[in-house]
């Protein structure tokens, strides 16, 4: 059995669509199915268009949170109800095909593998948004340290054992492409292009993806401490040389000119300090999170 878990989010507009690719995708693969429609606490009409999907194949299931708890959360309610042999991950704005499944499954299957994902060649989107992208997953693969990492997101497809390694792991800041690769176990992937949005605007705004991104960075590296580190070494530098420069015009009669280059060194030197107690205050309110142990998500409703 294959199980498919699908956030959706205010995606009243696309799910007629969603619905149609998905159900031709899955009877394709001559496997018995389910379709784990997550609704993270949408505002729009979502929940009742997700209904009639229901009401049209009762194997598109409908879990109904709580409340918005964002993409990550979402998608770990979907996996913590789903009962197939494989799991694959989707997101719910058809920029990952749904046809690409049957690839994923052949090859989970072929080449015994634990899990595959879907390696992006290139991103039909904004310039902007493809740069921004780029260097995240550039700074990310070189300081996190983890294999099959770059130009990859959550869609993907793994088997119950590595379903069940990653459900393990409780914390509350989540990325699932790095768990994904912390837990191990055999992987591969596909290559696909990803589409541009077929429909309407992206629900992960520009100020959510940069929240992933320090998700991202500080749960799985160690470059932020490294930042505060080199900082402090760049600024005993600058202070040494700027020392060794009072020295020399004393000596020689040549006293330096003006406040400026104090007024500088004071302006450097706490510009350090505060972006070291920022990033410092960051893995603090990280730990405070994890300490307090709330839910990732809550239930609202359960259709299957």
């Amino acid at each position: 059995m294959i199980t498919l878990v699908i956030p959706v989010y205010n995606e009243e507009i696309l799910i007629e669509e969603l619905f149609k690719r998905v159900q031709s995708s899955m009877n394709t693969m001559n496997e018995e199915f389910e379709v784990i429609l997550v609704d993270d606490g949408s505002t729009d009409n979502t929940l009742t268009e997700l209904i009639r999907c229901n009401e049209k194949d009762k194997r598109f299931k409908i879990l109904t949170l709580s409340r918005n708890f964002g993409h990550q959360a979402a998608y770990t309610a979907g996996l913590s109800y789903a009962k197939g042999d494989y799991i694959a991950l989707m997101d719910g704005d058809l920029q990952d095909p749904p046809e690409l499944i049957q690839s994923m499954h052949n090859k989970i299957i072929t080449e015994s593998l634990d899990i595959v994902y879907g390696k992006r060649t290139e991103r039909k989107e904004k310039f902007s948004k493809r740069v921004l992208i780029r260097l995240f997953h550039w700074i990310f693969k070189k300081f996190s340290n983890l294999e099959n990492i770059k130009n990859i997101g959550n869609f993907s497809m793994m088997n119950r054992k590595a379903l069940e390694a990653f459900l393990s792991i409780q914390e509350k800041n989540r990325y699932l492409p790095g768990l994904r690769s912390f837990i191990g176990f055999k992987q591969g992937f596909v290559e696909y292009s990803r589409p541009a949005r077929l429909i309407g605007e992206p629900k992960m705004s520009f100020t959510k993806l940069i929240s992933l991104g320090f998700d991202a960075v500080f749960s799985f590296s160690n470059l932020p401490v490294k930042i505060c580190l080199y900082s402090g070494i760049i600024g005993i530098v600058l202070i040494f040389l700027a020392v060794l420069y009072i020295i020399i015009g004393k000596i020689t009669g040549m006293a330096p000119l003006g406040w400026s280059s104090i007024i500088m060194s004071i302006y450097f030197i706490g510009s350090v300090q505060l972006l070291s107690v920022g990033i410092l205050g960051e893995y603090i309110f990280r730990i405070y999170k994890e300490t307090q142990n709330r839910p990732i998500f809550f239930v609202r409703k359960f259709i299957d």
